[in-house]
């Protein structure tokens, strides 16, 4: 039940992952030990045994394996320790910068708000554009981490962190319409025309320090004669053309 009810109040925004890693652990620990005493053939455990094998519907291994396969898709492995006994080192900083960019925007939006400024959000953009960055940086680098230690199959973040970052990003670019200008654009896009002109460079040079040759149009001799049924031209060139 305590697990059942942390996910429903934790579904939306999603804080599953961060909220409910302990009742899990419990729920996990006590269908393990359900389970290890129903299958003991040596003691004789008929509770554990009426739990889980009573009726056709097996209610408790639905709901075990409910769990499981949420727990799963929504990667909380990702976001905790090895053994699940807290939170990642990486995800509560990231959790820091999220809710110091959240607080950021309210601020920037309230004093905007309390001046009148209804239709103006630049202030939102320029106050809070380092703490959008580092929260961008941080996500960034827990993707590229993840990726580097998962070979095998696709790497996610856990639903929390993805969710997060969703959210600042929609707010950052579509509610706010905000961007971040990284620094190394401004080399590329220079590089880039560099290299698109030079081929107009090349050939305005090449058109310019060539030398046009002249051709020279020898007279030509044209020797009529006329034959009847036929006229015949006959064309004697006292030259060749250069």
């Amino acid at each position: 039940v305590r697990i059942s009810g942390c996910l429903v109040r934790h579904a939306r925004s999603v804080t599953v992952c961060q909220n409910c890693y302990r009742p899990f652990r419990e729920v996990t620990e006590q269908l393990e030990n359900i389970s290890r005493a129903a299958g003991n053939t040596t003691e004789s455990n008929p509770c554990a045994k009426s739990l889980l094998m009573s009726d056709r519907l097996q209610i408790v291994l639905i709901m075990s394996n409910f769990f499981n396969a949420t727990w799963k898709k929504a990667n909380c492995a990702n976001c905790l320790k090895n053994n699940s006994e807290g939170l990642s080192n990486s995800t509560v900083t990231f959790l820091a910068l999220f809710n110091e960019s959240m607080a950021c925007f309210e601020h920037n939006l309230q004093r905007q708000e309390d001046s009148r400024l209804l239709g103006n959000i630049s202030d939102v953009c320029k106050n809070c554009n380092v703490t959008y960055k580092k929260l961008n940086d941080m996500y960034n680098s827990m993707q590229k981490s993840g990726k580097e230690d998962e070979s095998e199959e696709e790497f996610h973040l856990c639903i929390d962190v993805e969710d997060a970052m969703n959210i600042t990003r929609r707010l950052w670019s579509t509610s706010f319409n905000c961007s971040v200008h990284y620094s190394d654009t401004v080399p590329m896009i220079a590089v880039s025309s560099f290299i698109l002109f030079l081929p107009v460079v090349f050939y305005l040079s090449s058109f310019l320090h060539s030398k046009q040759k002249k051709r020279i149009l020898m007279p030509c001799k044209f020797v009529f004669s006329f034959l009847f049924p036929f006229i015949k031209t006959l064309v004697i060139c006292s030259g060749s053309f250069a």
